[in-house]
């Protein structure tokens, strides 16, 4: 006999882990104050703009690319389409931003992040492979940016 989860358990930690990932730190992996909104609510368009170093993508840029996965995976888990996608536009054009452009980019991710919980909590079969899997690396695939923004900011924070 295999082993089962019950779908309920599965989607509520699911639910945490993106609020935690995204919202507001509940203690599951993440120290408070330090969710992706959170954080980013600390940074100026400044900091959002400038590399770490030369070989390294911006603040604005680490943004840009959560909110193009999260939209990429959105298609992903709604089609069948066979798509290609140039993962690598968003390292090659995203540049200096301003103030304005910066909340911008903030508010676009928010919007992106509602879009997906929207679509997640229409999704009324969730033991096929890919909203499950879709939604859980969304939540590993922005922890790691979360994780490479706090890192940035050790640097331009110090400077």
């Amino acid at each position: 006999m295999g082993k089962t989860l019950s779908q309920e358990r599965v989607l509520g930690l699911i639910d945490l882990c993106l609020q935690e990932t995204f919202e507001k730190v509940g203690g599951i992996y993440l120290d408070s104050g330090t969710s992706l909104f959170e954080t980013l609510a600390t940074i100026n368009a400044e900091e959002a703009s400038q590399p770490v170093s030369a070989h390294c993508a911006s603040l604005a840029a680490q943004v840009k690319h959560v909110i193009f996965y999260i939209h990429t995976t959105e298609r992903y888990m709604l089609t069948t389409d066979d798509f290609r996608v140039d993962w690598d536009e968003v390292w090659r054009t995203t540049r200096a931003v301003t103030p304005a452009e910066w909340q911008a980019l903030q508010d676009e991710l928010k919007a992106a992040y509602t879009e997906l919980r929207q679509i997640a909590d229409g999704i009324e079969v969730w033991d096929a492979d890919r909203p499950l899997g879709e939604i859980s690396t969304v939540i590993l695939h922005t922890a790691f940016h979360l994780d490479q923004i706090r890192e940035a900011m050790c640097v331009l924070k110090s400077s």
